[in-house]
């Protein structure tokens, strides 16, 4: 068979069991445990901006960090999206930052982002992306994945599906 045939349908099954597990656990509002190894080692990743420049989670170092593992196909996280850009207006200002990281393709994902005004910078992780998530706790490896990061680079917060907005400000605000 095709290497390249392979691929995609490799792609095709994780995709389709990422978005069940997302649709399912979006709406139950999973937290998991995660590595503090992992933490570190998300905080010196690096990873390429849809237009291809690299770019290093360490840059936003003594902020809180809230990373979002997501992609365009996943229902979840396109709800989610909307509150986290508003939580970057009004948080932002007081250190707060949001890192997307997408698990997609860079043209999928730089014409979404500009489709709705995206105001956080993401990240292209593809599917080594999903490893990462599955060390910071996600064992489901399913999407939207969110982890926060404390000023200090420690995770504070897990969650597995969509982190409401009442959650999500109340994380924050004990943070800032």
């Amino acid at each position: 068979m095709n290497p390249l045939r392979i691929r995609w349908i490799l792609f095709a099954g994780i995709a389709a069991a990422a978005l069940a597990a997302g649709l399912y656990f979006g709406r139950q509002g999973v937290t998991a445990p995660s590595d503090p190894a992992a933490a570190a080692a998300l905080a010196g990743l690096a990873l390429p901006d849809p237009q291809g420049k690299e770019q290093r989670l360490d840059q936003w170092r003594g902020k809180v960090v809230v990373v979002n593992f997501w992609a365009t196909w996943c229902a979840p996280c396109r709800e989610e999206m909307p509150e986290f850009m508003k939580a970057q207006t009004e948080h932002g200002p007081k250190g707060l930052q949001f890192v997307g990281i997408a698990v997609d393709q860079a043209d999928k994902v730089s014409q979404f982002a500009d489709e709705i005004g995206l105001n956080y910078p993401t990240l292209v992780g593809g599917f080594g992306a999903m490893e990462l998530s599955k060390s910071l706790g996600n064992s489901l490896m399913a999407l939207p994945f969110t982890v926060v990061l404390d000023r200090k680079g420690a995770v504070a917060h897990t969650q597995l599906g969509i982190l409401k907005p009442d959650k999500l400000d109340s994380i924050v605000k004990q943070l800032l």
